[in-house]
């Protein structure tokens, strides 16, 4: 909890003991009850601090309270509940492919509520993996063109994906340069947290940009090497190697 963002660890003991006295939160807005969390700070840290069972589905997603008003405009006009849109996947999809709505909010911004919306539980803890980046790259200027990169997917876009490869800048992975095969949409092959091996296409150092591939046609990411065995002589004594005692 002293972690996210806007949260030391003196405000994250705040939190704790509200919420060991009042029982638990039932809506994010609460938490500007908490001694010293101000508005500042919950517009930073909102995003993060997800509420179950309470009176606000939406508070059970990664929705940040500022979309709250749009996407409960939409449900009004659709007449559906928030409750339904949160577990009707159906719904869910109709927002998706509401073009008028996308407009509204932003590419981005529709792109990261749909997200919320199919995975409300979603517990980043239990799915954390590290990865591991090149340790020869600082900065866009280290990199190659040709050469693959290890790298995370940190946002998803219906034109492809951003990938961290360990620098300041990410790349991008074009939505024709997902997968050998056809990609109509890159939710269908990536997530974001994903880790992948990416190919540098093309730098652009003026303008900071870096093009992205994940295709194998050119033979796909080096393997590591294996590690030569060497043989020895069989020892009297190697029948033993699995008796118990």
């Amino acid at each position: 909890l002293s972690h996210i963002s806007g949260i030391g660890p003196a405000l994250a003991k705040n939190v704790v003991a509200y919420r060991e006295k009042q029982g638990g939160f039932k809506r994010r807005n609460e938490l500007l009850t908490v001694t010293r969390f101000n508005e500042k700070i919950y517009q930073q840290s909102a995003g993060f601090l997800r509420i179950y069972k309470g009176l606000n589905p939406l508070d059970s997603t990664f929705i940040h309270p500022e979309n709250y008003p749009k996407i409960e405009s939409w449900a009004t006009k659709n007449k559906i509940q928030l409750d339904q849109l949160v577990e009707d996947k159906e719904l869910i999809r109709k927002l998706e492919k509401d073009h008028g709505f996308s407009e509204q909010v932003g590419e981005f911004t529709h792109q990261d509520i749909i997200s919320s919306l199919k995975a409300p539980s979603q517990d980043p803890r239990s799915e954390f993996k590290s990865i591991e980046f090149r340790d020869d790259i600082k900065s866009i200027g280290d990199l190659k063109v040709g050469e693959w990169y290890t790298g995370v997917v940190n946002n998803i876009t219906k034109f492809g994906a951003f990938v961290d490869i360990g620098i300041k800048e990410s790349g991008l992975l074009h939505i024709s340069q997902i997968s050998d095969t056809f990609v109509k949409d890159p939710l269908s092959i990536l997530k974001v947290g994903q880790e992948v091996k990416a190919q540098i296409l093309e730098i652009d150092l003026e303008r900071k940009r870096i093009s992205l591939s994940c295709k194998k046609g050119s033979g796909g990411p080096p393997q590591p090497k294996k590690k030569a065995q060497v043989k020895t002589a069989k020892s009297p004594f190697s029948a033993l190697k699995n008796f118990k005692v």
